[in-house]
């Protein structure tokens, strides 16, 4: 079974690919991983499509069985960046819905309870456990890939209970 990991955002989204056998205690592994972006020199609705068409891509070439999603969460500070995250996230579930790829959606705090035990861990320690749990000689770069990975793990371990 392949599962697909997103950390959808404006500039960059990171999405990551693992295969996984059903009922397996079998550690997932690594497909490949990556970041889509957009031209900055285009306005909003020509990102999103470059975005959306990219994603379409990697649902066509892969036949993921299950699409993991950060949830969006809003900090207060930033609170325009949750809405453009949104929009995006908003596209890579639409391409999912269309290819009837069911959609699993995890917060931050609840890939960090699974992966770490611990649900306030950082995203240091996140990205270090993606990095032992699937053999890597270092943390996936940039952290969008990191967390697309944990996504996809999340979603792996919380499938198997």
């Amino acid at each position: 079974m392949v599962i697909l990991g997103v950390d959808p955002g404006f500039g960059t989204t990171g999405y990551g690919l693992l295969s996984t056998r059903p009922n397996s205690s079998e550690v997932p592994q690594l497909i490949e991983a990556g970041f889509l972006d957009s031209n900055k020199k285009k306005n909003f609705p020509e990102r999103l499509d470059e975005i959306y068409k990219h994603f379409l891509n990697i649902l066509k070439e892969f036949s993921p069985a299950a699409v993991a999603v950060e949830d969006v969460f809003s900090v207060g500070a930033f609170p325009r960046s949750a809405i453009f995250i949104g929009h995006v996230r908003g596209v890579i579930l639409l391409a999912a819905a269309q290819r009837a790829i069911p959609t699993f959606t995890y917060y931050p705090i609840q890939v960090k309870k699974i992966l770490l035990g611990y649900g306030r861990g950082t995203k240091l320690q996140t990205q270090k456990m993606v990095q032992r749990t699937l053999g890597l000689d270092s943390i996936p770069r940039p952290d969008d890939v990191a967390d697309a990975l944990a996504m996809a793990l999340c979603h792996a371990y919380r499938s198997r209970s």
